[in-house]
């Protein structure tokens, strides 16, 4: 079975093909200079749709995350067990992504990432590294 795999909408794209190129990008207001946390297609402060991307340093420390040793459906099987995380990007925005094989078990909240790119079926999947 294959793995579902993300799809871009409008608001997404320009974070999906810079991914595809291994840069991580971010979506911020033009007008007002703040950070959309998920991208939109209107800035959730002032509203306005002057909404550009900028490249992110991919830095960011883990807000939150979780360790899957039962896979939701027989496509993950061979992947558990897993760890995902959501990661607060140093630019204010967050990414929920999968921590990189065999760091789960030394996992802590606040620990310092780095975002990296692996492919999967011809798409390029941001995942995150934990720093030494």
């Amino acid at each position: 079975m294959n793995r579902p795999l993300p799809r871009a909408t409008a608001e997404t794209a320009a974070f999906w093909e810079g991914c595809a190129e291994g840069a991580l990008r971010y979506q911020i207001c033009s007008h007002c200079e703040k950070v959309q946390r998920i991208p939109r297609a209107r800035c959730v402060h002032c509203f306005k749709e002057a909404l550009t991307w900028k490249p992110s340093k991919g830095r960011g420390r883990i807000l939150s995350f979780t360790v899957v040793h039962r896979a939701p459906t027989p496509a993950f099987r061979a992947q558990a067990p897993y760890a995902l995380a959501i990661v607060d990007m140093d630019e204010g925005f967050r990414l929920m992504v999968n921590v990189r094989d065999g760091a789960q078990r030394d996992l802590k909240i606040d620990q310092p990432v780095t975002i990296a790119f692996h492919e999967i079926d011809g798409v390029s999947l941001p995942y995150a590294e934990v720093e030494a």
